[in-house]
């Protein structure tokens, strides 16, 4: 086993604390400078944050079998770390900027800067996530390592919801155009800065196998040609998510059935007749630990993503003191970073199957008590929100660990490992829960009639965002804990898979 020391789990950790400058104030309050600030409607922002999430259905897959085909002396992914961050940094402030355009104008610039917003994250994120998976061989030390990662997450996270409302305040002196800006100025130069801290102090221990009589151009080639598995079903899914009526059900159901055919008859092919692409898609298909573990990735993002981006709604109008927003992320930000450490300890205790399902059931009741919260109690508001954050912490720490463990499962089963591609799925179908969640929350305000230019439109709009703070959500932490009853491997299983793994590298090493 190689145990890590422990600079470097923090110096890994960083990297995530620098993302969530990006993600969580993204997460968190783009939605609600859209439409408070930049002036889009709900219905507009709701359509941008879906439309984006089909870019990255294949930006995110492109990254993985790059990242798993880049050799330098640096190792395969911590060189993308690096090389993506002035990029990631630049579009954290365009995203945030306000030019004088007209409103159609507007709305292309907001396309063009979160496209370009999310195209960096997957550059950076891609390969920072699969680093997880090659920095040791140890099931137990991954545990450890991704709740590092997640404190560190949920530390840049703190830094930037809690404080961005009063940043804003300050920078901007009543301009919130101008606030945003100035505040995403001082993000950008922390992120840059924490990035390097990751590139610096972590170190790659495992070289996964990779088939070289294949060139990366004739695998993208390759992949072209299997686009519609990826980009019709995130096609159906938008299309019934925003119109929700009968002719974009037919489609739904129609693209689904149809993609459950191409599917199986894919599967019984033999691998002499597949391409590279295709005996990595047929090595993922047949992998049920990491097909629930997708649906794990998408329920739990948009159980925390949905309640993320209502709190600053929430607090503006259902509270009415919107600084107190920042106060708010702060507590839960703070127990997320103890939910976080505590899950290497509680999963050794109760394995990572049955803590994520308890993790589950507890946030999603104590979530759903929001509901039967009378407006502007802040105390009940509190207690409420920081007992299920502090479980709904263990949630990503627990999938990304998971997901190395579907790593050591795929290898061990067909002899291959495609760590890049099965942890670009994993921060993939993380992005389009939180990109659903997101535009979810747009969809129900609009349909209360919320109109972020019109205050008048603004008391019918409450009851929506009680359900948004308590039911919606608690209805995908449900889902999830009875889909965690399918998960088939038990701590047992993963300490076997990670012997039989070590024994067939050492044998392989000394031929």
């Amino acid at each position: 086993m190689t145990k890590l020391p422990f600079y470097e789990k923090v110096g890994y950790a960083m990297g995530d604390a620098a993302a969530n400058l990006v993600w969580r104030g993204a997460l968190a309050y783009l939605a609600v400078f859209y439409t408070d600030t930049f002036g889009l409607t709900a219905a507009a922002a709701a359509m941008l944050f879906l439309v984006v999430r089909l870019s990255d259905g294949v930006t995110d897959i492109i990254m993985g079998m790059i990242a798993d085909r880049t050799n330098t002396r640096w190792g395969k992914f911590r060189p993308w770390i690096i090389w993506s961050t002035p990029l990631l940094a630049l579009f954290m402030v365009l995203c945030f900027t306000t030019p004088d355009l007209s409103d159609s104008n507007k709305l292309i610039y907001a396309y063009v800067t979160y496209i370009g917003l999310t195209l960096a994250y997957t550059i950076n994120n891609v390969p920072y996530s699969a680093l997880m998976g090659v920095m040791t061989p140890s099931d137990t030390e991954r545990t450890s390592l991704s709740g590092f990662r997640f404190a560190g997450a949920f530390a840049g996270g703190l830094l930037v919801m809690g404080f961005l409302p009063d940043l804003v305040a300050y920078f901007g002196d009543g301009n919130d155009a101008i606030g945003y800006q100035s505040t995403m100025y001082l993000f950008a130069a922390i992120l840059v800065f924490l990035m390097v801290i990751t590139f610096a102090t972590t170190k790659e221990r495992i070289t996964p196998a990779v088939d070289e009589s294949i060139s990366l151009k004739s695998e993208l080639i390759d992949l072209s040609k299997n686009l519609p598995f990826i980009i019709l079903p995130l096609l159906a899914m938008t299309l019934f998510f925003y119109y929700r009526n009968i002719y974009s059900g037919v489609f739904f159901v129609i693209i689904m059935g149809a993609m459950w055919v191409l599917i199986k008859g894919l599967i019984k092919n033999t691998s002499d007749n597949l391409s590279g692409t295709k005996r990595d898609m047929v090595d993922l298909l047949t992998n049920k630990p990491w097909l629930i573990l997708l649906g794990m990735g998408f329920l739990t993002m948009m159980f925390n993503g949905i309640k993320y981006g209502t709190v600053a709604y929430y607090f503006k109008y259902h509270v009415g003191d919107e600084l107190l927003a920042g106060k708010y992320f702060i507590a839960l930000l703070v127990v997320s970073i103890l939910g976080a450490l505590a899950t290497g300890y509680l999963s050794r205790k109760l394995g990572k199957r049955k803590l994520f399902m308890v993790s589950l059931l507890l946030s999603g009741l104590l979530t759903a008590g929001f509901f039967w919260v009378p407006q502007g109690n802040i105390q009940a508001i509190f207690i409420l929100g920081c007992s299920a954050e502090f479980f709904a912490a263990m949630m990503p720490t627990l999938f990304f660990t998971m997901l190395g463990d579907s790593a050591d499962y795929s290898e061990w089963k067909n002899g291959r490992r495609a760590t890049g591609l099965i942890y670009s799925a994993g921060t993939f179908v993380q992005k389009t829960g939180g990109g659903f969640a997101g535009a979810l929350v747009l969809v129900v305000l609009a349909s209360y009639g919320y109109d972020g230019m019109d205050k008048a439109t603004i008391e019918a709009s409450l009851p929506g965002m009680q359900l948004l703070m308590s039911w919606i959500p608690a209805a995908f932490a449900f889902a999830g804990a009875a889909l965690m009853l399918l998960y088939p491997l038990t701590s047992k299983d993963n300490q076997q898979i990670g012997e039989d793994l070590t024994q067939r590298r050492a044998s392989l090493a000394t031929a």
